[in-house]
């Protein structure tokens, strides 16, 4: 499969989104910021936001949402990109869901807590129809200690907010199933995928015991997953760590793998007219890929 480069020396990208105009909102976590980019490469900055923004989505009321992870400690590589190891830095405080105005770029922090607990690194997010918002939050590490993970659901009034699935090991993608009655969330170090069913907006089935029911993977060998999107036609496709590219899990069970060539593939995106036009965040190379998918990519519940 072929790609071209669209936009190159972006600081970690993450969170592509496919406007309705054809140009692709990302954030920059590094820079800290919302960026546009336009089909012809040509960037601007919507929003500066401080910590460490992540994922990103377009809710019901035509404005951005953005998962905040808080901010992250960076190394510079020989090669001059920079890379972090997900340390938080000196400065760290906590992660929060914040709300960008695209007409104005203002920004407005909606959640820095849970239940009386902070919000450690949220990571990424989707959008039902009900416009409520499902996101992870893998919560932070350094090198003696690692938060546990979260699965959470908000209203983007920030009126509730509420935790969903407790202890996860690292939760990140995040995507609902075309008939909006699965959730699936993608764990990075496990590299597992799991599925749960919607029982109404913002709850999930109690888990039946089953120890293998709903999961899939773990992929073979030195492999981490990042966030996702889902195919029209039920695939989930996740940004794939280490083994740089794009894991299709098929709801078979099976899954295939998308090369491309940077080895932090963070997230991915569809757009165009036949939904088969991805764009995809190389965050070690800090390129941002387009090129045309297989099949038609499932068309979220907001767009701007």
């Amino acid at each position: 499969m072929h790609f071209d480069v669209v936009a190159e020396d972006l600081q970690f990208p993450e969170g592509p989104i496919a406007m309705a105009d054809g140009s692709v909102l990302l954030v920059e976590i590094r820079r800290q910021t919302l960026t546009r980019i336009t089909s012809g490469g040509q960037r601007t900055i919507v929003a500066e936001l401080e910590g460490g923004p992540n994922g990103a989505a377009v809710g019901p009321d035509g404005a951005v949402y953005i998962c905040n992870n808080g901010g992250f400690a960076w190394v510079k590589l020989p090669n001059g990109h920079f890379t972090t190891e997900g340390f938080a830095p000196e400065n760290y405080r906590s992660g929060s869901i914040q709300r960008v105005d695209l007409k104005t770029g203002a920004v407005e922090t909606l959640y820095t807590e849970c239940e009386g607990r902070p919000l450690r690194g949220p990571n990424d997010l989707v959008f039902d129809r009900d416009g409520g918002m499902w996101f992870s939050d893998p919560g932070k590490v350094s090198r003696e200690w690692m938060h546990h993970g979260h699965l959470l659901y908000a209203r983007p009034d920030g009126s509730m907010i509420r935790r969903v699935r407790d202890r996860m090991v690292t939760p990140n993608g995040v995507g609902i199933s075309p008939d909006q009655k699965t959730l699936y969330v993608a764990e990075t170090l496990t590299s597992r995928l799991y599925s749960f069913q919607i029982t109404s907006p913002g709850s999930l089935a109690d888990p039946d015991g089953s120890w293998n029911r709903g999961v899939m993977g773990p992929l073979p060998g030195r492999q981490m997953l990042d966030s996702l999107k889902v195919e029209a036609a039920g695939n989930i496709c996740v940004g794939t760590l280490i083994h740089g590219g794009i894991t299709v899990f098929g709801l078979d069970g099976g899954t295939e793998h998308v090369n491309l060539p940077d080895h932090l593939v963070t997230n991915l995106c569809f757009g165009g007219t036949d939904m088969r036009d991805v764009w995809i965040t190389g965050s070690a190379t800090g390129r941002l890929f387009r090129g045309r998918w297989p099949r038609p990519g499932l068309k979220l519940n907001y767009n701007a």
